[in-house]
């Protein structure tokens, strides 16, 4: 792989096989995404079975008496259990990303794919820029930590949007079913089944938590965890004061339902409002890059220089802290609480 490499450097490979063995590479991540993510061919029940029978072989306990409930902190495997939490500080803040972004919290499939990530990363940056290799390393670890992360937080903000457009007509529908007699399990019931995900996974997962013997005030405070909204939060107060002292909650979920439209309307005038800033955060944060891409492809061992020396090196860390300094601060300035 290293001869590969000082191949690809020193021009005696042409284009068309850099192509190949890229295509090649990218081939060969795509079929291990698969046989990682692909679904297994044997039932549920076949598995459960396979699970019972194990278990009872190596316990000698009698079948109707194993539980095999998977432990909410643990992934089934014990050897990846222990790897996991060896690499990851906080693993449960992980499964809680994961929760929230509507994904199942399993780790191992993340730390495979940060792994993915980091060697593509790794062969892509050696391949195409001079660097030294101590820098490709940095790099390529930076990019298979930060990725999965980045991407839980964008399907995070998607999951957290779509539910907070779709809560308000759900509790109108839930105000029209108290105000016909319902009661208000009826009538989340309802909602779990009229609304799309993730308003109705959620509520759905309420009522079967209440079906089977929990709380509903124990049972939404479930899904705020799940969600981590302060919208979902508002309604578990509600429903959770009314409860215990009683009143008319179809008036309280209709005042909250109102609430809830003047929020989404206030965020939407702040955002207009900050866009311009935010607009100079972006042209002022990416115009360093793009302007040594520039010179890169204008003359790449001046920009190479940039990296081999040790001069340049420590200009690029100090600019790097600077842009990251800079990009905080305009973030602060534009963020508002509601």
């Amino acid at each position: 792989m290293i001869e590969l490499f000082q191949n690809i450097q020193s021009g005696e490979i042409s284009n068309s096989s850099l192509i190949v063995i890229i295509t090649a590479f990218v081939f060969i991540l795509l079929v291990l995404l698969y046989y990682i993510f692909r679904p297994s061919k044997d039932t549920t029940k076949e598995r459960i079975e396979k699970v019972l029978l194990s278990a009872g072989k190596k316990s000698g306990i009698p079948l109707s008496q194993i539980n095999i409930r998977r432990k909410e902190n643990g992934s089934g495997n014990a050897t990846l259990d222990k790897i996991i939490n060896g690499l990851t500080p906080r693993p449960e803040l992980l499964r809680e990303k994961m929760h929230r972004a509507g994904l199942q919290p399993n780790l191992g499939r993340l730390l495979i794919i940060s792994i993915l990530i980091a060697i593509c990363s790794f062969a892509i940056i050696k391949i195409s820029l001079a660097v030294p290799l101590a820098v490709v390393i940095i790099s390529s670890i930076a990019i298979g930590l930060g990725s999965p992360h980045l991407g839980l937080l964008i399907l995070k903000n998607r999951r957290h949007n779509k539910f907070i457009s779709i809560f308000p007509d759900a509790i109108d529908l839930m105000v029209r079913g108290l105000k016909a007699g319902l009661p208000i399990t009826e009538c989340i019931k309802n909602a779990g089944e009229e609304f799309p995900d993730p308003v109705g996974t959620e509520f759905t997962a309420v009522t079967d938590g209440v079906k089977i013997g929990g709380k509903l005030p124990e049972e939404l405070n479930k899904a705020q965890k799940r969600l981590g909204l302060q919208e979902f939060q508002f309604f578990t107060v509600a429903l959770s004061i009314q409860t215990e002292t009683g009143g008319n909650l179809a008036e309280t979920l209709a005042n909250l339902s109102d609430i809830l439209r003047k929020r989404k309307q206030m965020k939407l005038k702040i955002k207009a409002m900050s866009s311009e800033a935010k607009a100079s955060a972006y042209i002022i944060g990416s115009l360093p890059f793009i302007m040594y891409m520039i010179i890169y492809m204008m003359n790449q061992g001046y920009a190479t220089e940039l990296f081999t020396d040790d001069r340049g090196q420590i200009a690029v860390a100090i600019g790097l802290f600077m842009i990251v300094l800079g990009c905080a601060v305009m973030y602060k300035m534009v963020k508002f609480e509601i």
